[in-house]
């Protein structure tokens, strides 16, 4: 831990937060006109295209809510997020309340897709701003958005599988995605359903998609959990692995009285250790983005490219890991990472970070947001790094 220095991070996080990442959105992001949350934007902010991404709009609610409970309360965070919020209600539902993938600038619908990660965005941005406000309203609608994303998940015939009966499949993503989900719910719920979905992602990611034969976790596996010897079915995704590391850390902290709790903290690291093997670039440095299981060249055509989200979550994950276990493995791997991304990522003469580098770490596009790329995980990694950072601070001052 010499030399290594928390407060120092602390303040290059909180920086570039508060000067950078959010004013950027906010005078870019932001539809003055219609609300909600533009995210395609070129690299000095230029609009390129009025069509909103309706997972942004819950991404970029709970960003704004989230470093106001966190960072700093300045009530221009939380009337961003209620603008975005009241956007997302008037037009991002259908009348099932199943909710759209893209709409246009005014809100008209555009696109259905068959996932359900706008519904899991919106759970998280009403908890979150209900955190922000004390306002009941939203954790009922965070609950019952949250029991008819179940519903859409477990009620055959709602959603489109992705494959035909000849090969069913379960997949990594959404039990992500549900854990944390109801990790962020839990701060202002207490909903059984809560709990038990938890126990359930941790079951599955376990059981099921982690393979120790191969060292890692698999992106998709038959129902039972074996692996599916196709292209497809043998992806490794570094970044979903990582993530879902500290996803499972959260959860273990969030809900430690959980029977697996012990049993979740223990796997994090071996799914943090086994991605960064994966993942971690040894000739370039960062984080790839995808590999085959057997050795295989994989399938994707970014396969070799660097793409901003899984270097943040290198960043939070090596930290968190550090903290929970004192082991300076994981700085090591912390300041690796965070070295690469602010040297890569960063744009020195425009604000926000590049999203798309190839392998080498230079930039394949320039531009600062698209319908997947917004105020999320850069962000949500400047604040929760700063977190981490003040914990292992208090640590040390103990």
């Amino acid at each position: 831990m010499d030399g290594y220095c928390c407060k120092e991070l602390i303040s290059t996080y909180t920086r570039e937060l508060e000067e950078n990442i959010l004013p950027f959105w906010l005078k870019h992001g932001i539809d003055p006109e219609n609300g909600g949350m533009y995210t395609c934007v070129d690299r000095d902010g230029t609009l390129m295209d009025g069509t909103k991404s309706v997972w942004f709009q819950g991404r970029s609610a709970y960003i704004f809510s989230y470093v106001y409970n966190h960072i700093k309360k300045d009530q221009k965070y939380l009337d961003a997020a209620r603008n975005i919020i009241d956007f997302m209600d008037a037009h991002c539902f259908d009348d099932r309340g199943r909710m759209y993938f893209e709409v246009m600038a005014d809100g008209t619908p555009l696109r259905m897709r068959r996932y359900v990660f706008s519904e899991t965005f919106a759970i998280i941005a009403y908890a979150e701003y209900a955190l922000a406000t004390g306002d009941q309203a939203y954790v009922k609608k965070a609950e019952e958005l949250f029991e008819k994303t179940l519903y859409f998940l477990n009620t055959p015939g709602i959603l489109a599988p992705k494959y035909l009966p000849t090969q069913e499949a379960i997949g990594h993503s959404i039990c992500m995605i549900m854990m944390n989900t109801a990790v962020v719910l839990a701060q202002v719920s207490n909903l059984p359903r809560i709990r038990k979905q938890v126990e359930e992602s941790f079951r599955t990611i376990k059981d099921k998609l982690y393979h120790p034969e191969v060292n890692a976790l698999l992106e998709m596996v038959t129902p039972e959990g074996e692996m599916i010897n196709t292209l497809g079915g043998r992806v490794i995704n570094p970044g979903h692995c990582i993530e879902t590391s500290w996803f499972l850390m959260e959860a273990a902290r969030t809900l430690p009285d959980l029977s697996c709790a012990q049993e979740m903290m223990d796997f994090s690291f071996t799914v943090l250790n086994d991605a960064w093997s994966w993942g971690w670039d040894e000739q370039y440095g960062g984080i790839i983005n995808f590999k085959d299981a057997k050795g295989f060249p994989a399938q994707d055509y970014s396969q070799d490219m660097k793409f901003w989200w899984p270097q943040t979550e290198a960043i939070v994950a090596n930290l968190y890991a550090y903290l929970l276990s004192g082991e300076d493995q994981y700085l090591d791997r912390h300041q690796m990472a965070h070295d690469w991304a602010w040297k890569h990522l960063k744009d020195t003469e425009y604000p926000e970070w590049y999203g798309y580098l190839h392998r080498d770490g230079t930039v394949a596009q320039p531009a600062k947001g698209n319908l997947f790329k917004g105020p999320f995980h850069i962000p949500r990694m400047l604040v929760k790094a700063t977190l981490l950072c003040r914990e292992i601070e208090e640590k040390k001052g103990k």
